[in-house]
């Protein structure tokens, strides 16, 4: 079994791996209590644009474990709720995206590539 298919196979709360310490994004009720700076990641696992930004996020960002919490999106399995992440956030659905939200607002967000390019340390506190 791969790491992602061990983190990312089970709907459980919350998964640590050797890199970014992902939080399963489930309800929607958790999009009304996001509390610091949050990046909701939306991915496809059946995408391979995806599961290659998905790698590449982790390794860049795991030094921000402390300072943001990373929700991770089966949009296979909850698309209602990227669905309600678009219309919450005023954001167009798009695969794989991620979507940063600190004191309760949209401050960036990203889609395929381009997502590599947040510098989530100026959103951090």
């Amino acid at each position: 079994m791969g790491i992602l298919s061990g983190v990312f196979g089970s709907k459980s709360e919350k998964k640590e791996t050797p890199g970014i310490n992902w939080i399963q994004l489930t309800t929607e009720d958790q999009l009304e209590n996001l509390s610091k700076t949050s990046v909701l990641f939306k991915h496809s696992t059946r995408c391979g644009i995806s599961s290659s930004v998905i790698k590449r996020f982790e390794r860049q960002h795991v030094d921000l474990n402390d300072t943001v919490d990373f929700y991770y999106l089966d949009l296979l399995n909850f698309r209602n709720i990227s669905s309600a992440i678009a219309e919450k956030f005023q954001v167009i659905h798009q695969s794989p995206q991620a979507v940063v939200v600190k004191n309760k607002e949209l401050v960036a967000h990203g889609s395929h590539y381009d997502i590599l390019e947040l510098d989530l340390n100026a959103f951090t506190e």
